[in-house]
């Protein structure tokens, strides 16, 4: 990896840290240029503008995503232990708040939900590809024996997905020490109700 690369990497970090406290409209060149003690016509160098800025910190945070928890799930077995093996990285990455504000995709969703432009889409195309996943890994449950034939995959992972939003509710903004318990026992009533009988 050549300097400017490096250099790179080093303002979509703490862009990304940025934008999971305060968040993506908080991100801006001049702010970046000042807490990484950069000049901005330097900065502005690497990402044009703002909106290209903060489409660059969603890819670089989904690509953390992907190498913490998507990558190592797949070297699991299909089907259900897959399932599993997503789900412990899924609270894992929540937990070890990666991204020291928690987890960007949640700020930014909440952010973005009602605004239109590029951050939005890529978020959106995110947040898509994302569930797919999940309903792919539920599929090979299927496949595999593991769930039942019937099983709704779409509708598996929109419900998964609600355990994990309100995991983060509860975690960081009622700060329940039961949280992770709670994710659990709704991750297991899922799984157990998706199950062949």
């Amino acid at each position: 990896m050549g300097k400017g690369e490096e250099t790179r990497q080093a303002i979509l970090e703490r862009a990304a840290g940025l934008a999971s406290r305060i968040g993506l409209e908080g991100v801006t060149i001049g702010r970046l240029a000042d807490e990484l003690d950069l000049s901005k016509s330097g900065l502005f160098a690497h990402f044009n503008s703002k909106e290209a800025l903060q489409v660059q910190t969603l890819r670089f945070a989904a690509q953390a995503f992907i190498d913490r928890v998507i990558r190592p799930a797949l070297k699991a077995p299909r089907g259900e232990p897959r399932l599993r093996a997503l789900f412990k990285g899924w609270l894992a990455w929540a937990r070890a708040d990666v991204m020291k504000g928690g987890c960007v995709f949640v700020a930014a969703a909440t952010e973005l939900d009602d605004r239109d432009g590029p951050a939005r889409e890529e978020l959106v195309k995110q947040q898509r590809g994302w569930l797919e996943t999940i309903a792919t890994v539920a599929r090979t449950g299927v496949s595999e024996g593991h769930f039942k034939a019937e099983l709704d995959v779409e509708q598996f992972a929109h419900d998964l997905n609600g355990v994990m939003l309100a995991y983060h509710h509860a975690r960081r903004l009622l700060r329940d020490p039961q949280a992770d318990a709670r994710a659990r026992s709704a991750f297991e009533a899922l799984v157990a109700a998706a199950r062949r009988q």
